[in-house]
C-alpha cells in the first residue's frame, strides 16, 4: 500500500482528538494502548508514503502541543506500569489522557519506504518506525518546531537508511532509540545497521542522537557527509543514557561530518544524561565510536564526554577533526578510552 501525496497538494489531519481509535502504540519507548499515530501501519508488508506533497498535522499552540503541559501524571502512571510488568493490554489511554500521538509510525512492519513529502506540524514525533526491519527515508522534510517533535526516531528497528533529509524540528533532528528501562529490556530488540547519509539538520537538540530510550541497545551506526548548522541546533553527535536506561550502544562510526554553528558540542556522550537518575542498576555500555573528517565552526566545547567510574566508555577515536571557535575546550568525566589523531582545536575569539 502506499499512500502517495501529488506535488502541490497538501493533506491536513483533523485536529480532534476524539478521531483517532486507541491502538497498540510505543510512546517514549513503553508499550500501551494510546491515540492511533495520524498515518500508521501494524503487522503489514511493503507500505510507503511518497509523493512530492505535504501531509500537515495542525498542530500548534492552540492544538496538540499545549498538552505536554498536562502529561505528567499520565506519563508517570505509565512508567510505573512498565517498572510493574502490567500487561501492555490494560495499559489504556487515549479519551480523557494527554499523551500525544506520533504523526507516521508503521509499527511491525517489513518494508517501509518513506520518500518525497514534507510533514508539517506533528503532535509529537515526526517519523516513528518501530520493530520495523527494511526502512528507507529518502528525501523528507520534517519542518515542526512544537515541542518533542524529534525529525525520524527508528526504534528497535533493523537495516534503515536516512538520506537526502531536511531537518528543521522542535527536538532531535533524528534520534536512534530501542525502549524505556524495563519495556525497552522486557522486549530486548536494538536499534542496528542504520546508515544515515547527506542529510541537512537546521535546528533541534541534537543532529545524530542515539537514546536515550535506548534499554534495548544500539550497533552498527553508520553516518556520512551530513550537514548541520543553526544556532538552534545545540549538539551534532548526541549519545544520551543513565543507570535507569542503561543499554549497549556500539560500533558507532561517523565521517565527513560538516557542523557550522552548534550552541554546546559537536560531539557529547553523556552517560549522566538526566542526571537524577544516576540510582538505576543498569549500566550502560558505550563501546567502539569512531568519528572522522569532522568540522566545526562553533560551539561552547569541542567533545563534552560524561562517562562513570563503574561504566567506562571503550574506544572512543577522534579522528582528523577541526573544531574552530571553541569557547570553553573539552568536558571529560568518569573513565573514558579516548584516543585524538590529527585533531584541531581552535579557541573563540575574544570578541565571540
Amino acid at each position: 500500500m502506499d499512500l502517495h501525496v501529488d506535488a502541490g497538494a497538501t493533506l491536513r489531519f483533523s485536529r480532534d482528538p476524539a478521531g483517532y481509535p486507541v491502538v497498540f502504540t510505543r510512546w517514549e519507548g513503553v508499550e500501551l494502548m494510546n491515540y492511533s499515530p495520524l498515518v500508521y501501519a501494524f503487522d503489514c508488508q511493503n507500505v510507503a508514503v511518497t509523493g512530492e506533497g505535504t501531509l500537515d498535522g495542525q498542530a500548534g499552540s492552540r492544538q496538540w502541543w499545549p498538552w505536554k503541559n498536562r502529561a505528567s501524571s499520565d506519563r508517570d502512571r505509565l512508567m510505573q506500569q512498565a517498572e510493574d510488568g502490567v500487561p501492555v493490554a490494560q495499559r489504556v489511554y487515549g479519551t480523557g489522557h494527554f499523551l500525544r500521538p506520533a504523526f507516521i509510525e508503521p509499527y511491525r512492519c517489513h518494508g517501509v519506504l518513506i520518500e518525497g513529502v514534507t510533514i508539517r506540524n506533528a503532535p509529537f514525533w515526526a517519523l516513528h518506525p518501530t520493530l520495523c526491519t527494511n526502512v528507507t527515508v529518502r528525501g523528507v522534510k520534517v519542518i515542526s518546531q512544537g515541542p518533542n517533535n524529534d525529525g525520524c526516531d527508528p526504534e528497535s528497528c533493523r537495516g534503515v537508511l536516512i538520506e537526502d533529509c531536511l531537518f528543521y524540528t522542535g527536538d532531535d533532528c533524528i534520534a536512534l532509540k530501542s525502549g524505556r528501562n524495563a519495556d525497552g529490556r522486557r522486549l530486548s530488540v536494538p536499534v542496528e545497521d542504520v546508515v544515515i547519509r547527506r542529510c541537512r539538520m537546521k535546528s533541534g537538540h541534537g543532529g545524530i542522537a542515539i537514546g536515550s530510550e535506548i534499554s534495548g541497545g544500539a550497533r552498527n551506526i553508520y553516518a556520512e557527509q551530513c550537514v548541520l548548522d543553526s544556532p538552534d541546533l545545540e549538539r551534532g553527535l548526541r549519545v544520551k543514557t543513565n543507570t535507569m536506561r542503561g543499554g549497549i550502544i556500539e560500533n558507532i562510526d561517523l565521517r565527513d561530518i560538516d557542523i557550522g554553528s552548534v550552541q554546546l558540542a559537536p560531539i557529547e556522550i553523556d552517560l549522566r544524561y538526566d542526571a537524577e537518575r544516576e540510582t538505576g542498576r543498569f549500566m550502560p555500555v558505550v563501546r567502539n565510536v569512531l568519528i572522522e573528517r569532522m568540522r566545526s565552526a562553533r560551539s561552547r566545547y569541542g567533545l563534552r564526554i560524561r562517562g562513570l567510574e563503574q561504566a567506562p566508555i571503550q574506544n572512543v577515536v577522534v579522528r582528523d577533526c577541526t573544531f574552530r571557535g571553541v569557547a570553553d575546550g573539552h568536558v571529560i568525566e568518569g573513565v573514558v578510552d579516548l584516543q585524538l589523531s590529527g585533531v584541531t582545536v581552535e579557541a573563540a575569539s575574544s570578541e565571540r
